[in-house]
């Protein structure tokens, strides 16, 4: 069942509610998870949906988290966007239609992508045995 945007700005903060339901894109090199090595899943802000393994994230020196895979292609749901004057994939999740951020064909194998997507439309769950960076 999916909120509605009262709901919606009532749970998330402003850059959350920004990013995920108004496509805003927050800048580089300033979201919880552009940095983030912990082991575990990327989750959905909104709907908790699982999106990506910490196993598929990289450095792509952009300042947004990277993949080069979903968990899952049931997971997002992708779309041409023609805003700003570009050609690009918009990614969303699958669920409850946030916007996640953009995938390009720039990535690492084996998949050659990037999916670059934005800190505020995500949560961190780690794994049940991995340690986090202030712990090793």
């Amino acid at each position: 069942m999916k909120k509605s945007n009262q709901e919606y700005k009532q749970a998330l903060t402003d850059i959350e509610y920004r990013v995920t339901r108004e496509a805003a894109t927050e800048r580089p090199f300033t979201g919880k998870f552009w940095d983030h090595w912990d082991q575990g899943q990327y989750r959905c802000v909104c709907c908790d949906t699982p999106l990506f393994l910490s196993d598929t994230k990289f450095d792509a020196g952009c300042g947004w988290p990277s993949y080069n895979a979903p968990l899952n292609s049931a997971a997002i749901i992708e779309h041409k966007d023609m805003t700003h004057g570009m050609v690009r994939t918009e990614v969303r999740c699958s669920h409850c239609d946030a916007h996640l951020g953009h995938v390009f064909e720039d990535g690492p194998q084996p998949t050659g992508l990037r999916y670059c997507i934005n800190s505020a439309s995500l949560q961190f769950e780690p794994s049940a045995n991995a340690k986090t960076t202030e712990e090793k």
